[in-house]
């Protein structure tokens, strides 16, 4: 859903020459829903857009909420600590439809079912919201993007007489299932936001929260109305097909997170019944491996309390990468080992069998593809405790 500065620097147009500007008659304002790329995992999603077009005043412009920019300050910073900042950026129509179309990716075009003083006030809302001190916003995946930046900016225009039907919806998806739906060709990109995601997001998502999906967002402007004098009428009058996608190989990898972890798991195996028949002991391998384990453990702690990010809070995936495993792995690599680091281990032993007879209990969707890691685990701290 997010695009590239790059975009930014070829499509953005001057917006001076578009400020009070009063719409005729012919205007006319899209909502484009444009289809997902699977060759990157920020594009897996989809984007969302906003079109006004105007014949009688020469006027065909994108609005597009999906902006950043690499070299706003501590750039990097910001993205860690969940402080990233987007924007709304004025774009010429054509060029980002090119560009869309090259990467096949469908664009449809909702044509709002708004009465000329309706155009002119929505219209003039994202005038206001693309001057520089409004244009900028906390970008949030799931409940501040550029798709429900689209609906929020309609309700704010239009209020209550604006309303949204939800009872097409008849599935009980959380947020995470709906991220899946996406992801099936990026199994690393699936088990990358699974691994980050806490336990927030398997709560069961309502309709308007289904709208974070720009086909979401398509489908809920198909199911809602507006107010108009007194009677409520279709928020989408006719849709174009600007362009659909034609189908495309699976792109997704044949080297899956389950196929690693388990090909682990099985040099683990190999490896620990070596070790006991020659009384050896590979202590690097559990070093570095301890060591991975524990830093992505502290990382998923630091997502939890230290950053903004809403989605990353009580994350169950710390019941087996305990943050502990490092810098206690640095033990391991010494030739005598206190006795309480064995304690330790034979305890993360006990835990981590736990977390695998309970996996699939879990309140939080825990990713598969896992339980052959967090099995080696396990029979690692057993050879340590022993």
């Amino acid at each position: 859903m997010k695009q590239v500065v790059i975009i930014l620097l070829l499509f953005t147009c001057p917006i001076a020459a578009w400020s009070q500007i009063q719409l005729s008659p012919q205007a006319e304002i899209h909502v484009l829903t444009c289809g997902p790329y699977q060759p990157e995992l920020y594009s897996a999603f989809g984007h969302s857009a906003v079109r006004v077009t105007d014949p009688a005043n020469n006027i065909d412009l994108l609005y597009n909420y999906g902006v950043f920019d690499f070299d706003q300050p501590n750039f990097y910073l910001n993205f860690a600590r969940g402080f990233l900042n987007y924007k709304l950026a004025l774009m010429d129509y054509r060029r980002f439809r090119d560009f869309y179309i090259y990467q096949n990716r469908y664009i449809h075009e909702q044509v709002l079912n708004l009465t000329p003083d309706q155009k002119q006030r929505y219209f003039d809302f994202l005038q206001w919201n693309n001057l520089p001190e409004n244009q900028y916003y906390y970008y949030d995946y799931f409940y501040d993007n550029c798709a429900t930046r689209i609906r929020d900016g309609l309700e704010t225009v239009f209020g209550d007489s604006l309303e949204f039907d939800g009872s097409y919806i008849d599935t009980n998806y959380t947020i995470r299932d709906l991220t899946d739906l996406y992801l099936k060709e990026q199994p690393w990109g699936d088990l990358g936001i699974d691994l980050c995601l806490g336990l927030p997001m398997d709560s069961l998502a309502n309709p308007y929260m289904y709208m974070f999906l720009p086909d979401y967002i398509e489908q809920g402007f198909d199911h809602a109305t507006l107010l108009r004098n007194g009677v409520r009428v279709p928020l989408v009058k006719d849709t174009i097909v600007t362009y659909e996608s034609t189908p495309e190989p699976d792109t997704s990898s044949l080297i899956t997170p389950l196929i690693v972890f388990g090909t682990l798991l099985l040099l683990g195996i190999i490896l620990t019944i070596y070790e006991l028949k020659n009384r050896r002991y590979f202590r690097w391998f559990d070093f570095i491996l301890f060591t991975l384990v524990g830093l992505v453990g502290w990382l998923l702690f630091l997502l939890w309390v230290a950053t903004d990010h809403q989605a990353a809070a009580r994350n169950m995936n710390l019941l087996w990468a305990i943050p502990l495993f490092f810098p206690l792995s640095l033990w391991l690599i010494r030739g005598s080992r206190p006795p309480w680091l064995k304690w330790f281990f034979k305890f993360a032993f006990f835990a981590l069998i736990i977390v695998i007879l309970f996996w699939s209990t879990f309140p939080q969707d825990l990713h598969n593809s896992l339980v052959p890691l967090v099995a080696l685990l396990a029979l690692r701290c057993w050879r340590i405790s022993r």
